[in-house]
């Protein structure tokens, strides 16, 4: 392997190289299906790689997966959080959140896909993992709301509560928008609709007080 002008890779550059070529061939092969029904042989294919050279970056397909969930989360779980800052009104964050979602879909559409999929049918130990990262993006909205005028009174579950609701709306929003590929018009409806129900959660939630 060498760079585009011929400079040779070093090993480690090469080992990444072909890590990240096996992220992408997973990726890719599981558009149409879950991990569970591909092969660590379909991937070392796809790449390029004899079935042993697979074993040097992952231990199997199952780790494959749960570092491709680790892999789609990071950048998103980032970007939520970074919106929250500068202490935003809830209206602000409903606003800030859908339109970042929005982004992130289109620009990280495999990846999406790919955690659609695994959450609903893929092996237990992946199907494990997402949920873990959906409630660590809970956790921190939870966390994040806490500090927010009119919530200081509420009990750490409540705040869980609407957090969870909050991000399951959230996840819905983003599967919906996965199944309005090339239909901007749906797409506008689903935004708009995202946007409505989290602010009619918001108005609830305002109105909500905690049992003492």
């Amino acid at each position: 392997m060498a760079e585009p002008d011929g400079t040779p890779l070093s090993r480690v550059q090469r080992k990444e190289r072909t890590r990240r070529a096996i992220l992408d061939a997973a990726l890719d092969l599981s558009d149409e299906s879950t991990l569970a029904a591909i092969s660590l042989r379909q991937v070392a294919k796809q790449v390029g790689i004899v079935p042993t050279a697979f074993y040097r970056h992952f231990d199997s397909i199952d780790a494959l997966g749960l570092a491709l969930v680790d892999e789609s989360f990071a950048s998103l779980r980032t970007m939520i959080r970074d919106i929250r800052r500068g202490d935003p009104t809830l209206a602000e964050i409903v606003d800030r959140s859908v339109t970042v979602l929005v982004d992130h879909v289109h620009h990280q559409r495999a990846h999406f896909l790919f955690i659609a999929r695994e959450r609903a049918a893929g092996p237990p130990g992946v199907r494990e993992a997402v949920n873990q990262q959906i409630g660590l993006i809970e956790r921190d909205l939870a966390t994040d709301l806490a500090r927010l005028p009119g919530t200081d009174l509420w009990s750490t579950e409540d705040l869980r509560v609407l957090s969870n609701l909050m991000v399951t709306a959230m996840v819905a929003t983003a599967e919906a928008i996965l199944g309005a590929a090339d239909r901007p018009d749906v797409e506008k409806q689903l935004v708009e609709q995202a946007r409505t129900q989290l602010r009619m959660v918001l108005v609830g939630a305002l109105n909500w007080r905690s049992k003492p």
